[in-house]
């Protein structure tokens, strides 16, 4: 088996507020979005040839009138944890500052530098960088 790629879905009450995070501060492009009523209910986004998904709670739960599978994804809301690999830590914590900074400098034994902060949507974000 090749796996080509991982990509997350987060399940978060609104969109809107992660966007300022990933596309806002952090160079991600919305590559597709679907509308949920007045609001967004769905949008992947992309970097560097990594992506990250969300879909709304509500959206979700629209789903799971017929799916099992959206059942059990509406039980994972605000439950997710990303840990991304960075070059540059220092550029991060500029990007992010003023943002729910849990750990704003952590030194690892297996030698790298992280900063964890909690989403707009309640998950929880890693970034880390080898120590130099």
């Amino acid at each position: 088996m090749k796996v080509n790629r991982l990509t997350p879905i987060l399940i978060v009450e609104e969109i809107e507020p992660c966007l300022e995070l990933w596309v806002d501060r952090l160079g991600f492009e919305k590559t597709a979005e679907v509308p949920f009523g007045d609001k967004l209910g769905f949008v992947m986004l992309q970097r560097d040839g990594f992506e990250i998904m969300y879909q709304t709670r509500a959206s979700v739960e629209e789903e799971a009138k017929t799916s099992s599978l959206s059942k059990a994804l509406v039980r994972s809301a605000g439950q997710g944890v990303l840990y991304l690999d960075v070059d540059d830590l220092d550029e991060v914590r500029r990007s992010v500052e003023g943002l729910n900074v849990v750990f704003p400098d952590r030194e690892t034994s297996y030698g790298m530098r992280e900063l964890w902060l909690v989403e707009p949507g309640g998950n929880v974000v890693g970034f880390a960088a080898r120590q130099k």
